[in-house]
């Protein structure tokens, strides 16, 4: 039985996830998402796809990299 590391569940289904080369435990997806998902750079939401990245930062959807100055990233081509 794994003890979760963002909310302290033990619950015996928790998984782990190897990120960096280091072992995390969580006992759902939420949870997981909530401590590894990088947030965007402009809104601050947790980006669960795949959103973009620009000038070393992560945003969410390419009119937040526009608000932050990107230019020439669209959602659509």
């Amino acid at each position: 039985m794994g003890k979760c590391e963002t909310c302290g569940n033990e619950y015996d289904k928790s998984f782990e996830v190897i990120f960096q080369g280091k072992t995390h435990t969580y006992d759902s997806f939420e949870c997981a998402i909530h401590a590894l998902a990088p947030k965007c750079a402009h809104c601050g939401c947790m980006i669960i796809g795949h959103g973009v990245e620009a000038k070393g930062k992560y945003f969410c959807c390419a009119n937040c990299a526009h608000m932050q100055g990107v230019e020439g990233l669209d959602d659509r081509v």
